[in-house]
């Protein structure tokens, strides 16, 4: 499968950024989908799950109550959308795709997307 990720952008603290990541192939519904991002100088890091099956979804302490992941599986297109945005949250973001039914770890995914760049200012 191929990921293609974009929406990212400039945006101010506090403000909402949604980012989409575009599945190639009829087989979308089969994988667990993934957020992750790597700031400058620190390592990828998790930041939200959802399951193949039955959409359930998984997310990092800071950002449980602030993002929220979801997918279409007619758009096979998997989302991010992102409120409450801090300077901590600037980073590339990346899609991944896993055959397990979802994961947590960078090892879990077998397929990543390219990254899109998200900036928050203070």
């Amino acid at each position: 499968v191929q990921l293609q990720a974009y929406g990212g952008g400039l945006v101010q603290a506090g403000g909402s950024l949604k980012l989409s990541c575009a599945a190639s192939g009829r087989t979308f519904g089969t994988y667990g989908m993934g957020w992750f991002r790597q700031a400058p100088g620190k390592e990828r890091e998790f930041v939200a799950s959802i399951s193949r099956t039955l959409g359930n979804t998984f997310y990092a302490d800071p950002m449980k109550g602030r993002f929220t992941i979801s997918r279409d599986s007619a758009e096979n297109t998997v989302y991010l959308q992102m409120t409450s945005l801090k300077s901590e949250d600037t980073a590339v973001y990346y899609c991944a795709a896993t055959h397990k039914a979802f994961g947590f770890g960078i090892g879990d995914y077998d397929y990543w997307g390219q990254g899109t760049q998200v900036t928050v200012s203070s």
